[in-house]
């Protein structure tokens, strides 16, 4: 059996941040994650801090059903930017 040191060394995504103390910005991380984008935690945290959440699982579930994508993070932000022009 692992003990639980070892478990969270061997996590997937190593780069992850370590200080996360409100909630916009563990949905973030989540949304990097989800999109394999972990080079802009940043980007993510910024935009769930800002917009609306029902705008952004919007965008993920379109994402995710988007199965032919090769950039998930581009399909994304095209959903985004289209949800933001109609609201």
């Amino acid at each position: 059996m692992k003990s639980i040191k070892q478990a969270i060394r061997e996590v997937k995504f190593k780069d992850r941040p370590k200080n996360i103390s409100h909630e916009f910005q563990m949905f973030g991380v989540y949304l990097a994650e989800s999109l394999d984008d972990t080079k802009r935690y940043s980007l993510y945290i910024k935009l769930a801090k800002q917009l609306p959440r029902q705008t952004l699982e919007e965008a993920l579930n379109f994402t995710k059903g988007y199965y032919r994508a090769k950039n998930k993070a581009k399909v994304f932000m095209w959903k985004l930017t289209q949800l933001r022009k109609i609201s």
